[in-house]
């Protein structure tokens, strides 16, 4: 009589470990790579909240007053925190604006932009 082939129990049951063991990794890195898509996408939103309010600092006065300010906006459905400082710099024409943007009520910046206004830089 001839034996019949085929897996064993305890094979199946290894295998069975071995995929679900890839599926679990393979389900972490799948949040692995949507938490970094929210985390870029964050930094991206905070750059052009930090892009518009040195914009529009530059288009308010050609020479800013130096001095500290701060404002919220809401940009992509989402509430923003920014930070404004003005300075003055070597050259009296021309005044340093550093602009850092928060998310929400967040404690570390999500962006920060540099930029200059002045008389000497011209339109």
């Amino acid at each position: 009589m001839r034996r019949a082939r085929g897996f064993t129990l305890v094979e199946v049951l290894v295998a069975l470990a071995v995929v679900a063991i890839a599926l679990l990794a393979l389900t972490r890195a799948a949040s692995v790579q949507v938490q970094s898509f929210d985390g870029q996408r964050e930094r991206t939103l905070a750059g052009w909240v930090a892009a518009n309010v040195l914009t529009e600092t530059r288009l308010a006065s050609a020479f800013p007053a130096t001095g500290r300010s701060d404002g919220h906006v809401t940009f992509a459905g989402r509430d923003w925190r920014w930070v404004r400082d003005v300075q003055a710099t070597a050259d009296a024409e021309i005044r340093r604006i550093d602009v850092q943007v928060f998310a929400g009520a967040a404690s570390e910046p999500s962006a920060s932009l540099s930029g200059f206004a002045g008389t000497a830089l011209g339109p």
